[in-house]
């Protein structure tokens, strides 16, 4: 897998994965929808770590700075 993701990408992620994660065990978000948002926030820390999002490959996006 090719990188397809910055560092500003990532850490936007990450931060939006935490709020997810959040909401969901203090019970702001419950039933299904809390449940969509604990998997959101689990492909997000994911694509994270890997530095890859199959949707940037489909889309064409490359947030990843270029190397000279």
């Amino acid at each position: 897998m090719k990188k397809n993701m910055g560092t500003t990408d990532k850490f936007i992620r990450f931060i939006i994965a935490a709020i997810l994660l959040i909401a969901f065990f203090t019970d702001a978000v419950t039933g299904i929808l809390g449940y969509v948002a604990l998997a959101i926030a689990a492909i997000f820390i994911l694509t994270s770590f890997v530095s890859f999002c199959p949707l940037y490959t489909l889309l064409g996006i490359n947030s990843c700075k270029l190397k000279k």
